[in-house]
């Protein structure tokens, strides 16, 4: 069972990975319906599962990956953030296709980072009292 959920993990990750570049080229060409926000949802839904697998130690994102991830994370995000204002000068032809692109990633990714971040906390702040009382999480 846990075998067949980190396979199911890994390919949720690089479907919703694929799934925002390809609708972040997509979008970036206008050749979109009105559909986008129901994307951006499902990219959001793929990423919590990723973050709920990764969170259980079942997912991609192994225990020694957290803090890579996290920080790659926070970058993605920050720069899908600021994209929408942030120009690229003379290069106004690319500046459509890398700003949705990295929209759609850190919409998919912020759900993980999240979960994984609550975990990174959890585990930096407990002590042996706590962990007495409570389960450990698998993974350890």
């Amino acid at each position: 069972m846990e075998s067949m959920l980190k396979t199911i993990g890994s390919w949720l990750f690089l479907i919703g990975i694929l799934i925002a570049v390809i609708v972040g080229l997509i979008v970036g060409a206008n050749w979109y319906t009105d559909s986008e926000s129901y994307v951006a949802g499902i990219l959001a839904v793929l990423g919590f599962v990723v973050g709920v697998l990764s969170f259980l130690a079942l997912g991609t994102i192994t225990q020694e990956r957290v803090p890579t991830f996290l920080i790659a994370a926070l970058t993605l995000v920050g720069i899908g953030a600021l994209s929408s204002t942030w120009t690229f000068g003379q290069w106004g032809g690319i500046e459509p296709y890398f700003r949705n692109i990295t929209q759609y990633i850190a919409i998919f990714a912020a759900p993980a980072a999240g979960l994984l971040a609550i975990r990174a906390i959890w585990d930096a702040g407990k002590s042996e009292e706590i962990e007495k009382i409570m389960p450990k999480i698998p993974g350890k």
